[in-house]
């Protein structure tokens, strides 16, 4: 499947519906990017953008991550493919440079997913790996990335231009790559937890719930893109702002829509974007499909 062909599919598509369950490696890549699409689908969203608005950005929007999702599919296929092949994280690497080539090519130089091709690309990889019997089939996937590929991503090559790992420099945080050498904990820690606790608040809502775990994600990330626009003080004032959307009853509380739209707001006027927390989002919504009990 070509980039191009990706591309007039996943952009045809409507509104994404519920994620289904993933059973093989054929379907890894397609629930994948449908779990890319249902974070740009939540609003609202911190200083992110989604399908209502641009947040805190000038050079995106919706339409650009959804041409984006679709240029990088075959390339989320490919990592699926090559953890079921039991490649290592040098093949993986290669196919991470290709789908962020994709993704700039798609997108006239605009990063708009590298760090989900990152994160995601591993899980795609990990999900293939344990499809195909590589790995016992209830192991975790983010278990699966660290046991598998964790030595080689702490090892591996630093993006020394990245904001990302400007950030991780001047001010010693962890960042994605520590993220995924640990197992994504930031995933199975906050993420899914605040997941699950959004579809007991507002039940009936799926909405409800991804804006439930992005601010729990950003109260608990040290995110290297808040440290990288907002330094530490937009940093902190976005952790307690989101700490204290969800201390106020979160999804659950009367009129939880009105005082998340005002905390976008806030974020939006101090031009700071989640973007780590963005993608971890996107990445719990891929494991809660993936390791989803059968009925």
């Amino acid at each position: 499947m070509t980039a191009a062909a990706a591309l007039k599919v996943w952009c045809a598509r409507p509104s994404p519906a519920p994620s289904p369950r993933v059973p093989d490696v054929l379907s890894i890549a397609a629930s994948a990017v449908h779990c890319l699409l249902l974070e740009l689908e939540t609003w609202p969203k911190p200083g992110l953008v989604s399908h209502v608005d641009a947040g805190s950005h000038n050079d995106m929007d919706a339409d650009m991550f959804r041409v984006s999702a679709a240029a990088i599919a075959p390339y989320l296929h490919a990592l699926a493919d090559a953890g079921a092949e039991g490649r290592e994280m040098g093949r993986l690497r290669i196919i991470g440079l290709e789908a962020e080539a994709a993704m700039r090519a798609a997108t006239s130089g605009v990063n708009t997913h590298r760090g989900a091709i990152f994160g995601l690309g591993l899980l795609c990889a990990a999900a293939g790996a344990r499809a195909a019997g590589c790995v016992d089939p209830g192991t975790p996937l983010g278990a699966v990335v660290s046991r598998l590929w964790g030595r080689d991503i702490v090892d591996g090559p630093a993006l020394l231009h990245s904001h990302g790992g400007r950030a991780r420099r001047r001010f010693g945080a962890g960042g994605a790559r520590m993220e995924a050498a640990q197992g994504f904990p930031s995933v199975y820690e906050v993420g899914l937890p605040a997941l699950r606790r959004g579809v007991l608040l507002a039940p009936g809502d799926s909405e409800a719930a991804r804006v439930e775990a992005c601010f729990a994600l950003i109260a608990a990330l040290e995110d290297t893109n808040l440290l990288h626009r907002g330094g530490l003080q937009g940093l902190q004032f976005a952790r307690s702002t989101a700490r204290s959307f969800l201390d106020a009853g979160g999804v659950g509380m009367p009129g939880w829509r009105e005082r998340a739209r005002s905390v976008h707001e806030s974020f939006t006027a101090r031009w700071l974007s989640p973007g780590g927390s963005a993608d971890l989002l996107a990445m719990t919504l891929f494991v809660s499909a993936c390791e989803r009990p059968s009925p």
